[in-house]
């Protein structure tokens, strides 16, 4: 039997509780996710490829038991349909907040489907309690000295506390 492989993207700067839920979902659909960090070299993240690797893979470990397991992370530049390409990907895992949301990934699902028709691409609504989770805002709220331990995983919740604070 051929192994159901999700590619779930994004730049996870850092992981919250709002990916974590979409992680969740994901579980449910495919026998492996692969999580892709978009690197672009015109962008200066918070925290680096090999430090967003390991506050994925300890947020896994913790909230998603032997979930976690199933979880791999890459790098990838370039169009995400290739990456997801590359991968093994037959799934497409993208998580949706609000209506924007929807607009934004209807087209570029479009856009997908036309460039990679074997590979489906599949929408996650946000549990209710995360919709409002962006990782703007949680970088925003830690920089400012705001609790963000309702935002993220505790051992994200640390790191961001240790970075805004050096």
């Amino acid at each position: 039997m051929t192994q159901r492989i999700a590619f779930y993207s994004g730049s996870f700067d850092p992981i919250t509780n709002g990916h974590m839920d979409v992680l969740k979902g994901a579980l449910a659909l495919a026998d492996r996710i692969v999580v892709g960090i978009g690197i672009h070299p015109g962008k200066k993240p918070l925290f680096t490829f090999d430090e967003r690797v390991e506050l994925i893979t300890q947020a896994a470990a913790a909230e998603l038991g032997e979930g976690a397991a199933k979880i791999s992370v890459v790098a990838f530049g370039g169009l995400v349909i290739n990456a997801a390409r590359e991968n093994g990907a037959s799934i497409m895992i993208r998580g949706l907040r609000d209506g924007t949301d929807l607009d934004y990934e209807m087209q570029m699902a479009g856009m997908n489907q036309t460039m990679a028709p074997d590979i489906q691409t599949i929408f996650l609504p946000a549990s209710p309690g995360v919709r409002m989770i962006t990782a703007t805002l949680v970088r925003q709220i830690a920089a400012m000295g705001g609790d963000i331990t309702p935002f993220v995983a505790k051992n994200v919740a640390a790191a961001l506390k240790s970075r805004v604070a050096g």
